[in-house]
């Protein structure tokens, strides 16, 4: 069988993507019922644990802007979030004025109870894979991760 040219092969990768992206979308969806909270709560906890894991916390401004909500809205789901245990507020490490999200401990705990089994099944889908296959693979997301920020961003403009 012959080798897959660099069109055909990006454009499996954008396929895979969009797969992805739809099966994530539905185990929130689980999630967010398991767990009584809104699709909308499910999206804040998943955007709070992205900038944490990413060393760049979110205040409750910088949620509303990537969830593309009005102030009130905003602050009606991060006090919905802190009563559940989902969210607790931090003093912002470099601006006294502001607070950041973070992901409380029970929400920590609720994520890892639900998660766990998927981190189980990746692991034993990546287990015939070499590390130089994995290592690969990263690239390849950081690099389509970069991609569609610079394509939001421009969306954010226009």
């Amino acid at each position: 069988m012959p080798k897959p040219d660099r069109a055909t092969l990006e454009s499996l990768i954008a396929a895979d993507v969009r797969a992805l992206s739809a099966e994530s979308d539905q185990i929130g969806r689980h999630f967010a019922s398991r767990h009584d909270v809104a699709a909308n709560d499910f999206r804040a906890l998943l955007h709070v644990m992205v900038a944490e894991t990413s060393g760049s916390p979110l205040t409750a401004g910088e949620l509303r802007t990537r969830m593309g909500m009005s102030g009130a809205a905003i602050t009606y789901l991060v006090e919905r979030m802190i009563a559940s245990g989902h969210f607790r507020r931090e003093p912002h490490p470099s601006d006294r004025r502001k607070v950041i999200l973070r992901v409380d401990d029970n929400g920590m705990v609720v994520a890892r109870g639900f998660f766990t089994p998927l981190a189980e099944h990746s692991h034993r889908e990546l287990a015939s894979l070499t590390d130089r296959d994995l290592d690969a693979a990263h690239r390849t997301f950081t690099a389509i991760i970069a991609a569609m920020q610079a394509f939001r961003a421009r969306l954010d403009e226009s």
